[in-house]
């Protein structure tokens, strides 16, 4: 069992799996679980050029001086996911949505990859002077 965990861990740090995945497997090793699961283990994302792996979440951290924050990770897939949705808002909704500032018209022009390929190189640190920090980032 230590020599499963070990295995696991080594390909946690090597970018073969994800954080999620190897806590799913460092369970099933712990609970003695050796039956293969029904669905293979999702194989680890290509890595982008350059050697850094493809980005799989959109993360933002909010730390407010007064104690109120905020940690939101937003799957890429569901951003990609949205855009394709786009083409199933009803021509009423779409000119309601504009009306109010927002155009939709552009989101079906969106090539997916090259706008996860942008949210991929997005840094931002923002430090306010009252000890409020803002980050958002992608990982």
């Amino acid at each position: 069992m230590e020599e499963s965990r070990k295995k696991i861990l080594e390909m946690l740090a090597e970018g073969k799996v994800t954080v999620e995945e190897a806590a799913v497997l460092l369970e099933k090793v712990a609970s003695g679980d050796d039956t293969p699961s029904a669905e293979p283990p999702s194989p680890p994302e290509p890595p982008e050029p350059g050697g850094k792996k493809k980005p799989r979440y959109l993360r933002v951290l909010v730390e407010s001086a007064d104690g109120d924050n905020v940690n939101v990770r937003v799957p890429l897939s569901l951003i990609k996911t949205g855009i394709k949705l786009k083409a199933l808002i009803p021509a009423g909704a779409a000119d309601a949505v504009s009306e109010k500032g927002f155009d939709l018209s552009r989101l079906t022009e969106l090539d997916e990859d090259e706008l996860v390929r942008a949210l991929s190189e997005i840094e931002v640190d923002v430090d306010s002077a009252n000890g409020d920090t803002v980050r958002i980032f992608t990982e």
